[in-house]
């Protein structure tokens, strides 16, 4: 993997651009979803104290030190383009064919993590959001033998609520994520 990225790079040959202009440019308005769920995860790896980078064709989004694998899921009542109503909150994809680059994807669809964490931003207007705003954002957070045993490819908030209890600010984020690995229990 190569070092990261700090920002002040520059382009060879395109005239004084740096790495943040690209940045500015891919990641204008965190109220996108791919990049509202970037900052979802980056929320999550600092929650966890994770020093590992993001790997786009990990099986799951964050891993910590000791090899707890979180997969991260957000969503949000504001979306980038303009709307009549909130959105609905719905968190899809909880499961999938893990990738391995000597044998492409696995046979079926499973769940490839040992937490997934609900995240959700919850401004309800475009004038209060403000997605740098940690108080802005709740988590939920369960283990996965809570989603294998609900056996669903996607879940509403009420189904998540319903089964992971009240959600967490980001100050509790960690201390819920070490009471929902389920290594423990198997080992």
């Amino acid at each position: 993997m190569s070092p990261p990225l700090r920002g002040h790079e520059l382009f060879a040959g395109l005239d004084g651009a740096t790495i943040a202009d690209f940045w500015r440019f891919a990641l204008p308005d965190f109220k996108m979803n791919n990049a509202r769920g970037y900052l979802a995860e980056f929320l999550v790896h600092r929650a966890m104290g994770s020093s590992q980078s993001r790997v786009e064709w990990h099986s799951h989004d964050v891993e910590t030190e000791d090899g707890l694998r979180i997969e991260v899921k957000t969503s949000a009542y504001l979306q980038a383009w303009e709307q009549r109503r909130l959105s609905a909150i719905k968190f899809t994809g909880l499961r999938s064919k893990r990738w391995n680059p000597r044998t492409g994807y696995a046979d079926e669809e499973t769940y490839n993590a040992h937490v997934y964490v609900f995240a959700v931003q919850t401004a309800r207007t475009h004038e209060e959001y403000d997605p740098l705003d940690i108080t802005q954002w709740e988590f939920s957070v369960l283990g996965r033998p809570v989603m294998e045993r609900l056996a669903q490819k996607s879940m509403s908030y009420s189904t998540v609520r319903r089964h992971a209890g009240s959600s967490v600010p980001y100050s509790g984020l960690a201390e819920r994520i070490w009471a929902a690995d389920p290594r423990e229990e198997t080992a």
